[in-house]
């Protein structure tokens, strides 16, 4: 479970186009902060299987991962993309899938790979197409059984956001016109119509968190304060716990946090914290 918003540079405080994304992970699961240094590379070892690495150099970013996996929940690059995933179900079954890339791997792969929003778009949903998605998106040592899921992503730039949702190998993209929030379902309404998979509880679970993001995002211009509040709030629930910062004792918790300032014309920032939001104070990473 997630919640992750973007309010681009018309719609933001100072002009500055603004990312955000809670992690949750089960309780146990330990996240860490680190940069991905720039390399070249003919293989790349992603979570699960080895792909074609990049020729050129990638670029340097900066990511939040469970330890256990090659890919990252969250992070931004030095040319300001920022990216963050989702957890989603659709009609097709994800267990049924061969293992291949999970969400997390092309939340990397698209930081390390791209200097525009619609550029880490175009790699990821190649990459997706090329070798597929499958995989458990959560340590089986941990939790004692594949948990694998679909992805969904926000990409931002300083002056462009995407929406990307995914089932199986298939996709779609919708361009952000000021504000989105994404959380746990299919959010692009065709998309929704099509895949959504009719027993996933979202008016309980997920869709108060999403309506609380959207109605944060609506006071305009959205400022980091009012992001980081909304980050730490625990007000967004039907169920207990499900909240944006969220506490379900044994199930999920938030473990990690991103705040990235994306401006026009000069180096990007990430506030990130490890563990909950509303107990632990961010911490700045610049380029």
């Amino acid at each position: 479970m997630c919640d992750t918003l973007v309010a681009l540079a018309s719609a933001a405080a100072n002009g500055v186009t603004l990312f955000a994304k809670n992690s949750d992970r089960p309780p146990q699961e330990s996240q860490v902060i680190e940069w991905s240094m720039p390399r070249a590379e003919a293989f790349t070892q992603a979570t699960h299987i080895t792909i074609e690495g990049s020729a050129e150099a990638t670029i340097r970013s900066v990511i939040c991962r469970p330890s256990w996996c090659w890919g990252a929940e969250q992070g931004v690059n030095e040319a300001g993309v920022a990216i963050g995933n989702e957890a989603i179900y659709t009609t097709l079954d994800p267990r049924s899938a061969p293992t291949a890339l999970i969400g997390m791997d092309l939340v990397r792969l698209g930081l390390e790979r791209a200097a525009t929003a619609r550029d880490a778009v175009q790699v990821m949903t190649t990459l997706l197409e090329r070798y597929g998605q499958g995989g458990t998106g959560h340590d089986v040592a941990l939790i004692g059984k594949d948990r694998p899921y679909w992805s969904s992503f926000l990409v931002a730039d300083p002056t462009d956001a995407w929406i990307l949702e995914t089932s199986g190998n298939q996709w779609q993209a919708e361009q952000v016109a000021d504000v989105a929030a994404i959380s746990n379902r299919t959010c692009i309404a065709s998309f929704d119509a099509a895949h959504r998979h009719p027993q996933q509880p979202v008016e309980r679970l997920i869709d108060p968190r999403l309506n609380a993001s959207r109605a944060m995002l609506a006071h305009q211009p959205v400022t980091r304060t009012a992001i980081e509040a909304h980050l730490r709030s625990h007000d967004s629930y039907v169920e207990p716990g499900w909240s944006v910062c969220m506490h379900v004792d044994g199930i999920e918790v938030t473990t990690s946090s991103i705040i990235a300032e994306l401006p026009v014309g000069a180096p990007p920032s990430a506030l990130m914290l490890l563990g909950s939001p509303c107990e632990n104070e961010y911490v700045r990473y610049t380029f």
